[in-house]
């Protein structure tokens, strides 16, 4: 058991952020998805180690940034729920209505 489960969509954040790393250069992807990876085990010993974002949602999520990505999840479930892996760039709007769209 590893203590964490994705979201289907989040799933395909990752697939599509290791696609577009992997237009470039190969290594460079397999770096950031597994560098996320390792973050989401992480947090699951430590699941309030993440920050809150009022700005994106009013659900009691936690945020965890690794390099240009947030990680939102829920802190209190078990195993450790990873609702969504969005770009950290992309406009709050965006990301919280993103969000909205994955509750429960």
């Amino acid at each position: 058991m590893s203590g964490y489960e994705f979201h289907p969509e989040a799933r395909t954040d990752l697939d599509e952020i290791w696609e577009f790393i992997r237009a470039d250069n190969l290594g460079a992807a397999d770096r950031v998805i597994a560098e996320i990876l390792a973050a989401v085990r992480a947090l699951v010993p430590f699941p309030h180690a993440g920050h809150r974002r009022p700005d994106l949602t009013g659900q009691p999520l936690r945020f965890k940034r690794v390099r240009d990505y947030l990680i939102a999840y829920t802190p209190d479930e078990k195993p450790l729920w990873v609702i969504a892996v969005l770009h950290g760039h992309r406009s709050p709007r965006t990301m919280a209505a993103i969000l909205r769209g994955r509750e429960n």
